[in-house]
């Protein structure tokens, strides 16, 4: 099981002037097997809340509750919320100079686990999914990212979430930056994931063609820190042909200034 489920979410940044709202009661709920799709200009603050979901210390949560199968992760660490089986695929994975990509793997998985995987197994696992997403295994001898391309950065999440298969995962900007080999690539991993049926995903974009290989169950349109309206698959295509100009100029929401993406 795998529902996420977020209630009433506010969430702060602090600045110089003082704390700086930017989600404004996020009402969400992923069942298990489900894809859920956030769509929505640049700062209406669709990264602030999958960064507050996974406990990134910059975010301050004033109000609200989230849950992943009925179990409070606010109180919980980062590290205590990966454990739980939420998974974050960020939208600029960072380098790790001096880590290499096999240690750092397998310390993930024998911290969610508990346990150190048995090694020759391991290295059956991490070939394989490497080579699902068309990465070398001599990648697992470099750095974390140093010197990735873009696309290799993205690939390599997907090698994560292919070893780690955590309950849920928010995918935040999975498809920025890549070719259309590499969006493919991408969206067959998470299609492999998600096709597992008892796990949740909620992927956040601006595009619609990462949406052409992921088909989600629901839409939602994020503007100005809460969701504006929420569909099927085809509210995705109005978006594409419509844009997001009409939810500004309706005055149903407004998106503050300076929000988060």
């Amino acid at each position: 099981m795998a529902t996420l489920d977020i209630k009433n979410l506010h969430v702060s940044v602090e600045t110089e002037a003082g704390p700086k709202p930017i989600l404004h009661g996020v009402d969400l709920t992923v069942s298990d097997g489900e894809v859920h799709a956030i769509m929505g200009p640049n700062g209406s603050g669709k990264s602030t809340l999958a960064y507050a979901v996974a406990g990134h210390p910059k975010y301050t949560i004033t109000d609200g509750s989230v849950t992943l199968d009925g179990v409070d992760i606010l109180s919980m660490t980062v590290d205590e919320r990966a454990r739980a089986g939420l998974f974050l695929a960020m939208q600029y994975p960072v380098e790790v100079p001096g880590v290499s990509v096999a240690n750092f793997l397998r310390t993930a998985k024998t911290a969610i686990d508990g346990e150190a995987p048995k090694l020759r197994t391991w290295v059956k696992d991490v070939n394989q999914a490497m080579g699902q997403v068309n990465l070398d295994a001599s990648f697992g001898q470099r750095n974390v990212n140093e010197g990735f391309s873009g696309g290799e950065k993205k690939r390599h999440e997907i090698v994560q979430l292919e070893l780690l298969n955590p309950a849920f995962a928010i995918l935040d900007e999975t498809d920025s930056g890549l070719d259309i080999d590499a969006l493919r690539i991408v969206s067959d991993g998470v299609n492999r994931f998600s096709g597992q049926g008892d796990r949740g995903v909620l992927l956040i974009t601006h595009y619609t063609r990462i949406l052409r290989y992921i088909k989600p169950d629901k839409v939602h349109v994020f503007v100005g820190g809460r969701v504006a309206e929420s569909g099927g698959a085809e509210l995705a295509d109005r978006l594409e042909a419509e844009g997001y100009d009409r939810y500004l100029k309706a005055g149903e929401v407004s998106a503050p200034a300076g929000a988060g993406n």
